[in-house]
């Protein structure tokens, strides 16, 4: 399983949100970049980058950020918020990301979605973020009538052959994961499912390893400190052939 270490992004600092809530936001460095490093030090070899004011209004003020990154640090970054339409997936995969991830455009048009699968094969995610097990979109803030899960399943047929599954609930609390959700998503043929959201604990990681998902996002626990990156990154590895 391939452990991602998480960078949210919200005006060239590096933050964490609870819950999705951008009045809940904890600031946790100033430079984006040495955060980066930091991880690659440590052995990660890829890395999770949300652009909050990408997410929340569409706009890709922190692709500099994100260039730098790409550049400097060798790291395999994928990219998630603020792509809304062909032009802003452009702009990431230009500024050196290997996956951008897709959220509001994956469910608001799914077609365009399709295309850009078709276009950049491997390079396209679908962000499923779950919110009481329906589909947020628009950073969260709009909840959908679609279940999560059922979304998911639809993504193999669609041409899409990556996800992230982030539940919201758990998401920055540091309360523990939604293992049940991440146990019927493992099961999805055809879907490289990333697990993400309040992932704390080391046994979270075994479990998740051991349901063969292709990838883990932790964020929060490694600010705060229950988690530490290069036990995290083992665990995760153990069993890999």
């Amino acid at each position: 399983m391939i452990l991602f270490p998480a960078i949210d992004l919200r005006g060239g600092y590096v933050v964490r949100l609870a819950e999705g809530d951008y009045d809940r936001m904890t600031v946790y460095g100033d430079s984006p970049l040495e955060t980066a490093k930091s991880f690659r030090g440590a052995g990660a070899t890829h890395l999770h980058v949300v652009d909050l004011d990408g997410a929340k209004d569409g706009a890709q003020v922190n692709l500099p950020v994100i260039a730098s990154i790409a550049k400097e640090t060798g790291l395999i970054v994928e990219v998630g918020g603020g792509a809304r339409d062909e032009d802003s997936v452009r702009r990431y995969l230009d500024a050196g990301a290997s996956r951008v991830i897709l959220g509001t455009m994956a469910v608001e048009k799914p077609g365009l979605m399709e295309a850009l699968a078709a276009k950049y094969p491997g390079k396209i995610a679908a962000g499923v973020d779950a919110k009481n097990g329906f589909v947020a979109i628009h950073g969260w803030r709009t909840v959908t009538n679609i279940p999560a899960l059922d979304f998911l399943k639809t993504l193999p047929a669609r041409g899409v052959t990556a996800a992230v599954y982030t539940d919201i609930g758990t998401d920055g609390m540091l309360g523990g994961t939604n293992l049940a959700a991440f146990r019927e998503a493992a099961s999805i043929q055809g879907l490289d499912v990333i697990a993400s959201g309040g992932i704390t604990y080391e046994r979270e990681l075994v479990a998740l390893r051991d349901l063969k998902l292709y990838g883990a996002i932790v964020g929060k626990a490694l600010y705060a400190g229950k988690l530490d990156l290069r036990r995290a990154l083992a665990l995760a590895k153990e069993g890999d052939s």
